[in-house]
């Protein structure tokens, strides 16, 4: 993953944005330069960018860039104002219940925990909206959106729902998801095989932005399909959790 080609979903001559993949950072790491990142890739075709905002290193999907300081403080604003809709689909644990609400609730930096955030009174203000796109009664695909945008929102807020993402090492209830859950009695490994997880990191996916744009006065959508990983472990649930 050290070198590797971004795929440009939208650009005009002021933003550009790429499909993140799972497990890149949006900008380099202040302890570890060498480890890949989209900011320094794409420096090489577009000298003057500058990310627009950021989303997990293991969460895929809408990574948005202006190119250049104008457009950036444009879309900085447009961000701080919360006039732009930024969407998630993700895949938890069991079954919210309503199958649409809202979790408006601060989140704070853990003072024990390097790098963890948790519901906090503390906190800052923090809004997320979630629907149930389908339910399998152990699991859920949610369609999401985040009114603020806050470090691990998402996540934190889907923890405190009680249905984190079914795979989360930090806020969830397992660091890698495996056939067997579904098949459960079904599924029988040999003593000398042993089992491949199907996913192995969160499964959050940034799928849709909505703003308009800045400079033009023109409705952008930008829009970015699931990942085959994601994809794959509906596929299965589809298969037999019916």
């Amino acid at each position: 993953m050290k070198y590797f080609k971004p795929e440009i979903i939208f650009e005009d001559e002021d933003l550009v944005a790429v499909n993140k993949p799972a497990g890149v950072l949006t900008i380099q790491d202040r302890f570890n330069a060498a480890i890949p990142n989209l900011i320094t890739i794409l420096k090489a075709s577009y000298p003057e960018i500058i990310p627009v905002h950021r989303i997990d290193k293991f969460t895929s999907g809408i990574n948005l860039f202006a190119k250049n300081a104008t457009s950036h403080k444009w879309m900085s604003a447009i961000f701080e104002s919360r006039e732009i809709e930024k969407y998630y689909t993700a895949i938890v644990d069991g079954t919210p219940y309503p199958e649409s609400g809202r979790i408006d609730i601060p989140i704070a930096e853990s003072t024990v925990t390097r790098g963890k955030m948790l519901v906090h009174k503390r906190g800052k203000p923090s809004i997320t909206d979630y629907k149930i796109i389908k339910s399998y009664g152990r699991y859920s695909l949610l369609h999401v959106r985040i009114l603020t945008g806050r470090m691990h929102q998402v996540r934190v807020h889907l923890q405190y729902l009680g249905h984190p993402l079914i795979v989360d090492a930090m806020y969830g209830n397992r660091s890698a998801f495996y056939l067997s859950e579904l098949k459960q009695k079904k599924y029988n490994l040999t003593k000398y095989e042993e089992e491949q997880p199907l996913l192995g990191r969160q499964p959050l996916h940034a799928h849709k932005l909505l703003f308009t744009h800045p400079i033009t006065e023109q409705p952008i959508e930008i829009t970015c399909p699931l990942p085959k990983a994601m994809s794959a472990i509906l596929n299965q649930m589809d298969k037999w959790l019916k």
